[in-house]
């Protein structure tokens, strides 16, 4: 068998320029690459350029020089003149030094690209021949799951926006394409476009603005679509609405070539008030609508991947972990039972604002166990994490160090995309400068933490609350089963869905006085796991003690017998 030749990169400092960290970086990524690499070392003659040009013959030629600009352009121009026309024809040539020295690189024209350190890591992925990054040789796919490929092993970035004026919109979207600082912008459509978009009589124009922009028209859509056909060009999102889903979707991928969907299970219902859908008809609509994304393969508009929205909800009204763990599991379940192949399922940090560290890790580690023991030959998962919204203090520098510390903590989980939470959050809603600056500091975050972290899955600690949540897990399935018995599957019936939260099976605090739900449940924080709690006896309720109380109380003057 012939042996594929590797591609050459040959990298190092020019003339009396010491400072090579960022060459050994940049030779470290072309080596995860399957590059050949030769490190040159620091302040390196032109001579030895010439030399290491003719003995390892590169396709790549990586020069760093960081001191003089005026001793720059000389040094440039005798590395020029040494390498002759002959070998710069078969060369592509990089550059990187602080941002005045790049100045004069660039206008010696002999680079290809120069990086001044302001870039973002997959920059030089891209040189190498990657294709996330859209600089001039770079053409993006409008696929998730390709930019997915490309990106990897770095997570894809993605952020929220949409501001109340349509304009302002349109103008923050081109300005972030331009930026490169995101993979994807998540488009937020106002409560208005989501609840009635195609019920524009319904509408309540006060609320005009109110949570995002006020999207009217596939017009609007569309002039989104072409703000962000900018810069790196990143993808383009939407939430479905909270009724007529599947209008929305389809519109969505009409208009935006939505990177993927995302609907609820049980939520956008008389649940949250969001809509005024009863829950049994909103878990039949949101399933039915599962099942629209489950048949895009075949579809004119190629496969679309789903997220459906459904654990953090129960976390952010304050349900204790095992409810959480088990939505978790019940959405992706749900997904796959309706034929989506490729599933999005979002891990949110920090919620509620009272767990720690450890136990949040404990918590998604439970999570992506029982979600990725769904994985077949026709059914995978990616990795989406976020920093909870509710943590984010509304004093900017500290929700800065927030956003920072969640991100890092959630790369433990090994994530496929990052979803980027705007610092300012706590005191307004993200513009685009926002954005931007919240991008750059997770990049940050991921340049220092990305590799060589210490494993924290592998903690006493965090591995015991993970083995007894996914006990819980269990049992908290088993009940909801056997309220279900007499349907074929009771994890995806909407009746038992329904019966399972108006019993209380599934419940949070903050449910209580709903009508659709028990809003019983009482919760605490104990060594920073949320817990189901008895007010009357103070002290934590194990899930099997939760249950049997449930399944055999009084309800209505019917006994729930196990």
């Amino acid at each position: 068998m012939t042996e594929i030749k590797k591609k050459v990169v040959v990298a190092g400092a020019l003339g009396n320029c010491v400072h090579v960290a960022g060459v050994v970086s940049f030779l470290r990524i072309a080596e995860e690459m399957g590059y050949e690499t030769h490190f040159l070392g620091a302040a390196v003659p032109v001579e030895q350029w010439v030399e290491a040009v003719d003995r390892y013959q590169p396709d790549i030629l990586g020069v760093s020089y960081r001191l003089t600009p005026s001793v720059a352009i000389e040094l440039i121009e005798n590395l020029r003149d040494a390498l002759g026309e002959k070998r710069l024809a078969t060369l592509k040539m990089a550059f990187a030094g602080t941002p005045p020295v790049c100045v004069v690189a660039e206008q010696s024209g002999l680079f290809e690209q120069c990086f001044t350190g302001l870039e973002h890591m997959n920059e030089a992925r891209c040189l190498l021949g990657g294709t996330l990054y859209a600089v001039a040789q770079c053409k993006n796919s409008d696929s998730l799951l390709d930019r997915l490929k490309d990106s990897s092993p770095l997570p894809l970035i993605r952020h929220h926006f949409g501001l109340p004026d349509m304009d302002a919109t349109i103008q923050g979207v081109e300005e972030i394409a331009e930026s490169g600082v995101l993979d994807i912008i998540s488009l937020a459509p106002d409560q208005n476009a989501q609840q009635s978009f195609f019920r524009p009589d319904e509408m309540d124009r006060r609320m005009d603005g109110a949570g995002g922009a006020p999207i009217r028209s596939k017009v609007d859509l569309i002039r989104l679509r072409e703000a962000a056909n900018h810069g790196n060009r990143p993808l383009l999102r939407i939430y479905s609405g909270t009724r007529d889903l599947i209008p929305w979707a389809e519109m969505s991928a009409d208009t935006i070539k939505n990177a993927w969907g995302a609907v609820p299970l049980c939520w956008y219902s008389g649940l949250d008030g969001r809509s005024d859908r009863p829950l049994v008809q909103a878990i039949k609509e949101n399933i039915e609508t599962m099942r629209w994304y489950g048949r895009t393969t075949d579809s004119e508009w190629g496969e679309i991947p789903l997220e459906v929205n459904e654990s953090h909800h129960w976390s952010l009204r304050e349900a204790h972990d095992t409810v959480a763990v088990v939505m978790a599991y019940l959405a992706a379940y749900n997904a796959k039972a309706a034929g989506v192949s490729h599933y999005i399922a979002q891990y949110m940090m920090n919620t509620p604002p009272t767990v720690t560290p450890a136990m949040d890790i404990a918590k998604m580690l439970a999570k992506i166990e029982l979600i990725e023991s769904l994985h077949d030959s026709k059914f995978t998962t990616y990795r989406q994490v976020r920093a909870g919204l509710l943590h984010l203090s509304p004093r900017e520098c500290v929700a800065k160090g927030q956003l920072a510390t969640s991100t890092a903590f959630a790369l433990q989980l090994k994530p496929h995309i990052i979803h980027v939470v705007g610092y300012c959050e706590g005191d307004h809603a993200a513009e685009a400068k926002d954005v931007i600056e919240s991008c750059d500091i997770v990049h940050g975050t991921i340049r220092n933490c990305f590799y060589g972290q210490p494993d924290f899955s592998f903690d006493a600690t965090i591995q015991k609350r993970k083995r007894v949540l996914l006990i819980e897990a269990k049992q908290l399935l088993a009940a909801i089963q056997k309220i279900g018995q007499n349907q074929q599957d009771p994890f995806t019936d909407p009746d038992t869905l329904a019966m399972a939260i108006k019993t209380g099976l599934l419940d949070a605090p903050h449910l209580k006085g709903n009508p659709f739900a028990a809003g019983e449940l009482e919760t605490r924080a104990v060594g920073g796991a949320i817990y189901a709690w008895s007010r009357k006896e103070e002290r934590i309720l194990s899930e099997e003690e939760r249950i049997s109380q449930i399944m055999n109380a009084e309800k209505g003057g019917t006994r729930w017998v196990v």
